[in-house]
């Protein structure tokens, strides 16, 4: 694993992370072609980044920010345990994780737009 000069890349998840991109949900590709890719934000993000012993759905690394989208199968107790424990670490590395539904990303993408402006515009007060 890299240092944290690449925040914690994490060369062994490489291609699971490339197949990852292959096949991306209806709401991955959404929020990425409608937010995140067109730099709406103003900031870079990178899609399926190897982080940690993770692959984050999102990535800024200037703004240390993870955005992760949650479908179908985090609603149970077993996955949710994971998310959990996956959070703590990525957090206690720094890192800021804002979480969004499938539903959320397909059903109102303007308001996962305004939660993360929000978030950056709050951060950038803080600087």
């Amino acid at each position: 694993m890299t240092t944290n000069k690449n925040l914690y890349y994490n060369k062994s998840l490489k291609e699971l992370a490339r197949e990852l991109r292959k096949s991306s949900t209806k709401s991955e590709v959404r929020i990425w072609t409608e937010l995140l890719r067109a730099k709406n934000t103003g900031y870079t993000f990178l899609r399926q980044r190897p982080v940690l012993n993770y692959i984050a759905d999102f990535l800024c690394k200037e703004l240390k920010l993870i955005i992760e989208l949650d479908g179908f199968s985090h609603q149970f107790e077993q996955q949710w345990k994971k998310d959990k424990k996956r959070q703590e670490e990525l957090e206690s590395a720094g890192f800021k994780i804002l979480r969004f539904t499938d539903d959320e990303v397909m059903d109102d993408i303007r308001n996962v737009e305004s939660e993360i402006m929000y978030w950056i515009e709050k951060r950038n007060d803080q600087i």
